[in-house]
Order: C-alpha cells, then structure tokens, then sequence
C-alpha cells in the first residue's frame, strides 16, 4: 500500500481505505489462530518463557514477523502478564500454580499489516474473584466495541467502558490505552478507555485502531518495575486485559482478530 494514500484527519488519524481492510482481517487473524493454539499450553507447572517461545515458533510457521521483538529493545514475541501485572509482563522463568490468571498480548506483521490481539486465561481452577474480573473485563470491551461507528466520538468509547466497569465496583486502568493501527504498530489516536461520551475525536469509516481494556479489582493506579516494561497494580489488586483491532465501517465496525476457534473467552473449554 502507498502510505500516502488516503488522508489523514487534523487529530492525526490516518484513514484507510476499503480494500486496506483486507490486509488487517489477514494479519489479525494470524495473531489470533496464535492466541487459540497456546490456549492448551497454559497449565499448572508451564513457564511464561515456554508459552512464548511457542508463539514466536508459531508466528515464524505462519508466515508472520514479531512486533515486539527488537520493538525499542524488547526481545520476546508476547507479553504475559500474570495476576497483578497489568501489561507488558515479560516472559520468563516464573512457573504458572493454581489459580493464576493471565493476559496474553501478541501483535504480528504480515505483509506490512499489523494484527494485535490479547486475551486472557487461567491456569488451573478458576477462582470466583478471579472469574467476575475477566468477564466484567472481558464484557467492557465489547461495551467499548458497540460504541464504534461513524459519527460517534472516541469519548462515547471510553464512556462506555467505564461506566460499565464501575457500576461493577471495578476501576479502570488510566496510565495506559489503545492505538491508531494499519502499517503501524502505534499510531495516533490514543483510545482512552474512561472519558465522557460526545468528547474526543469523531469516530470516520476507515479508521483502524484497537480497544484494550485494562480493568482492576482495586484501585485504577500502576506502576512500572525496574525494568522498564512491566506494569503492576499499585495496591497488588489483580487486573485483566482483552483487546481487539478494530476497523470503522460505513454502518459500525469489523473486528479483525476474532478467535477462529471460538476460544477468545477463557471459559469456552
């Protein structure tokens, strides 16, 4: 694609055109086939620096490139975040008990498209604190996704999100958001997943951008550890993650990293 084609709106959004669609359903779904294979690899016992090892395997056998590897120094093909981590947990030794939940977040290149994605699961028995989270988690976004069509505003996105989640006694994550997508891994606008409806940029057909709601049982503050990337719950409360790339279309949006196998909700076995 010609990267000056299309135009680009005066918040800085860039606006693809129809035919782009096509590249982002076929990179989304790559990330996404990786999510459901590692799904059978999260147990009791695994360490998060196997199940990435396997997706940068699978991504390579896909014929897919790793975003995040030599992404400003990192060096795996996954962030794992585990409990308390609210993103960008790297993987490592750490062995998964009982009881752990954790979010998963891959994001590939295929032909110059770019497909992010995460989701979460749970290693073992799932404790009832722990299952509300991820489904009010997990419910929010789709909340955030209804909210995507031409004319509304990237405030009716956030609006709906945290509304949601507080009326569940939930907080919202506010230290991170989403992101412009398409030939870049980031780009603007930052999709705040709080605000109040009618703000923000408006919502145009061709946008492309993802929704990932971080959501915790605590308190909404983080804070990043020493090494620069993972980002934890302040008062070690848990928190969950699932996100989507989403395009506008003329009547609502496509979500281009659906699970092919049906297994984006971690209670789906």
């Amino acid at each position: 694609m010609d990267e000056t084609r299309g135009r680009i709106t005066r918040d800085g959004i860039r606006i693809y055109e129809a035919e782009d669609f096509a590249g982002m359903r076929a990179a989304g779904r790559v990330a996404a086939q990786i999510l459901d294979e590692v799904a059978p690899l999260v147990q009791v016992g695994a360490t998060t620096e196997a199940l990435d090892a396997f997706i940068e395997q699978r991504v390579g056998e896909l014929g897919a490139v790793s975003a995040t590897i030599g992404y400003k120094g990192y060096k795996h093909a996954s962030c794992i975040s585990v409990n308390h981590v609210v993103c960008h947990g790297i993987p490592g030794p750490k062995v998964l008990k009982d009881g752990d939940i954790l979010n998963i977040d891959v994001t590939v290149i295929l032909d110059g498209w770019f497909g992010d994605t995460s989701r979460m699961y749970v290693a073992g028995a799932l404790a009832r604190k722990s299952e509300r989270l991820i489904q009010v988690t997990h419910d929010a976004l789709f909340k955030g996704i209804a909210a995507v069509a031409p004319g509304n505003t990237f405030g009716d996105i956030g609006h709906a999100i945290q509304s949601f989640v507080e009326a569940n006694r939930m907080s919202v994550v506010r230290d991170f958001c989403g992101h412009g997508l398409g030939r870049v891994f980031h780009a603007p606008p930052n999709v705040l997943h709080y605000g109040r409806a009618g703000t923000g940029p408006v919502l145009e057909e061709g946008m492309i951008f993802t929704i990932e709601p971080m959501v915790n049982l605590g308190r909404p503050e983080t804070k990043v550890l020493a090494d620069d990337w993972t980002a934890v719950t302040r008062d070690k409360s848990l928190s969950a993650q699932f996100e989507h790339s989403v395009g506008v279309t003329a009547t609502g949006c496509e979500i281009f990293t659906l699970s092919p196998a049906g297994k984006f909700h971690p209670t789906w076995g």
